[in-house]
């Protein structure tokens, strides 16, 4: 494959979200913000560039969902790939085309890539012994199966991944595996499916990544790849026993289906194919709200696909590195038609709060309940994701360093800065740009830093190196605060007004660079800054000059770009972290189980009222029991009740509680207990007091 340096185009993917739910902040700061970043950057440098992602709805997820939710797996995806798009669009995530794997042309380019590998001989056929349900009678897809972890020793590690780990795995090394449709250990029963011999491409990946790519491919890409292929590189399955998928297309495959790995990359390669077809036909289904794309033709998406001078990025989070590093690139590599990607700058987990992000246990920030919360600022959580990407190693969002960059650097460094220069601007000159005059020292120091800055970020974007790239683009905004500081325009109006011309026109230039560069990092505080600045059709090329506002240019009406976030909003937003991560734990406590059956006339043998409770002491030498003397609207009588780790006796007395008061006494500590007070115990232990809704006369009965 011969390398250009220079390209024509670019295709850059983002990985296809599942549409099995809701996802969370930590996959923006994965394969979309960056993305994104990278993108804007190239469509303002003047860059033929196609931006492709969609909704990954095949695989094992989502029947398992549409069970959870009781409804199909039509239904789930439907639903979840309506949210995905919106929530990514609503945060600025500028897809060309954001498809969807149940499309038919995508099910139509899935089954012609396998046929064409198949018809070259490139898959192997065995028939090998895969795990069996034999209550469910099916055979078991890789998320079907969970059990131990061989590496980390997770007992929730999936058939094909541990999701706390990262390893990729296989049902096979799994320890003590288990069904996830009956709960019980699986069987090994024979089946046939289609392989991708991976090692017969050993010697080409050798060369392709760890030789090609040893110094521009990021240390954690090139790291996890190094390992896989050192390790040996065994046959894939590139089928599965499985109902719902792509139809594998062949006359003995009944009741087969495509991996889910195998098709939703070929997902790009269909989404690109289906935004041209559509466009040349007038429609716009798939197509992003945000760009005109003109006239298109048909079959223009092959050039990104097919044509060597198109260089492909795939933008993915750490979990799928060896998919879109070794198994795609060697089936696109064994095409013969499709181009390899020239880069794959792979970020790994960003945390929250000290704990890794899950949906499933309720420890996460969900793109849409964020949207809810903070419907105009979704410019503040890209900075903040920007500022912290795990680029080499795992980071972490926490709602107070979201609030610190929000407080400390957008308002007090970006939006002061701007919001001081067009106040003044239009307090002194009219809201017009004022005439430059001499320069001294300050200023031309002011504007040569100026003049670097677009070089600086560019490098850093370039390198995938975005949240050094995002610096530079704020420092543009202190050099801004800080030359406004020492030149104090605001002082030296009392004196020399055309020296405060010069100072607010330099500082104008550097606003209006700022609204530039800031575009790929913060595009709606970007258009906002060029409104207010009246600013008209600039691109990358435009940035670091000092001209961008001719003297005598009206600018539009100022406001704050940003607004400060206070404490209560932060704590608001911690407590409901704890409260859903509390809910969902407690969800997911097993019930005790049913006892044995009782007829009617047993029930109907105990006599349950309504008592108060009158008095209430600790028992020496116990933790768990308390003294109490109940009215019991028949007599006041003594019960021991084992809830003193749960209720302090002051806590208790005066309470209206119900009562088993034919209960047999008995003796516990040396003290006749005359009845039972009745409780309800949560999954997690805690007990709650059985009470009536509404004050009730002692001895009222319970039927």
């Amino acid at each position: 494959m011969i390398k250009h340096p220079d390209f024509k185009r670019y295709t850059v993917t983002s990985a296809l979200p599942y549409a099995n739910g809701p996802k969370h902040i930590g996959h923006l700061a994965g394969a979309y913000i960056p993305a994104d970043v990278y993108v804007r950057y190239l469509r303002l440098s003047g860059k033929d560039v196609v931006y492709v992602c969609g909704s990954d709805e095949h695989g094992t997820a989502i029947p398992n969902q549409a069970l959870k939710e009781g409804t199909t797996s039509t239904a789930i995806i439907d639903k979840y790939h309506a949210l995905i798009r919106d929530c990514l669009y609503q945060f600025g995530i500028s897809f060309d085309v954001y498809h969807r794997t149940s499309d038919p042309i995508h099910h139509q380019t899935s089954q012609e890539f396998f046929l064409n590998l198949y018809n070259k001989g490139l898959l192997t056929e065995e028939t090998s012994e895969q795990y069996f349900d034999e209550e469910a009678k099916a055979f078991l897809a890789d998320r079907y199966i969970v059990g131990t972890c061989p590496r980390c020793g997770h007992t929730n590690a999936y058939g094909d991944q541990c999701e706390k780990c990262g390893s990729t795995l296989s049902p096979r090394e799994l320890i003590n595996p288990r069904s996830t449709l009956s709960g019980q250990p699986p069987v090994l029963r024979a089946t046939k499916h289609w392989y991708l011999p991976l090692q017969d491409h050993e010697e080409w990946l050798r060369k392709w990544i760890l030789d090609s790519h040893k110094n521009d491919w990021k240390t954690n890409v090139y790291g996890q790849c190094k390992s896989w292929i050192d390790a040996g590189l065994q046959p894939r399955a590139m089928t599965r026993d499985l109902d719902w998928g792509i139809k594998v297309p062949l006359s003995d495959a009944a009741g087969k289906v495509l991996y889910v790995w195998f098709d939703a990359p070929i997902g790009y390669i269909s989404a690109t194919r289906a935004l041209f077809q559509e466009l040349s036909e007038g429609k716009r289904e798939f197509a992003s709200p945000q760009r005109d794309f003109g006239n298109v033709d048909r079959d223009g998406w092959k050039k990104y696909w097919e044509d060597e001078q198109t260089k492909l990025v795939h933008f993915v989070g750490k979990d799928n590195i060896v998919f879109h590093c070794i198994i795609f690139p060697v089936m696109l590599h064994s095409s013969d038609q499709f181009i390899i990607p020239d880069n794959v700058p792979a970020n790994e987990f960003m945390n929250l709060e000290g704990d890794k992000m899950s949906t499933s246990r309720g420890w996460s920030i969900e793109m849409h309940e964020y949207l809810t919360d903070f419907p105009d600022r979704p410019d503040v959580l890209r900075y903040s994701m920007l500022t912290n990407l795990p680029e080499a190693k795992d980071s972490e969002f926490t709602w107070k360093d979201f609030q610190a960059k929000n407080n400390n650097e957008l308002v007090a460094i970006f939006g002061n800065f701007v919001n001081r220069a067009l106040v003044l601007t239009q307090k002194y000159f009219e809201n017009k740009i004022p005439i430059r005059g001499e320069c001294n020292e300050i200023d031309l120091k002011a504007i040569t830093s100026l003049n670097a800055f677009p070089g600086l970020i560019s490098t850093s974007i370039e390198n995938y190196r975005f949240r050094e790239a995002t610096a530079h683009m704020m420092d543009l905004a202190r050099l801004g605060n800080k030359y406004l500081a020492e030149t104090e325009p605001w002082k030296v109006a009392k004196t020399d007004m055309p020296r405060v011309g010069t100072i607010l026109n330099i500082a104008l230039q550097i606003a209006a660079n700022l609204s530039i560069v800031s575009e790929p990092f913060l595009p709606f505080t970007s258009k906002k800054l060029k409104d207010m600045l009246n600013l008209g059709n600039v691109n990358w090329s435009h940035a670091g000059s000092e001209n961008l506002l001719p003297k005598g240019h009206a600018l539009g009406q100022a406001s704050l770009l940003f607004e400060k976030i206070e404490d209560t909003v932060i704590e608001a937003q911690i407590k409901k972290l704890m409260d859903t991560k509390n809910e969902v734990a407690l969800a997911s406590q097993p019930v005790m189980p049913l006892k044995p059956e009782i007829t009617f006339d047993d029930f109907s043998k105990m006599d349950i009222r309504v008592g108060k409770i009158v008095e209430a002491e600790k028992v020496d030498k116990s933790k768990k029991l308390l003294k109490l003397k109940v009215d019991t609207g028949i007599d006041v009588r003594t019960v021991m009740s084992g809830i003193a780790e749960h209720f302090s006796p002051e806590a208790v007395i005066g309470k209206q509680v119900t009562i088993l008061v034919n209960l047999a006494p008995r003796k516990i500590m040396g003290v006749e207990s005359q009845g039972m007070i009745l409780m309800a115990e949560d999954k997690d232990g805690v007990l709650r007091l059985l009470q009536p809704s509404e004050a009730v006369a002692a001895g009222s009965k319970i039927s």
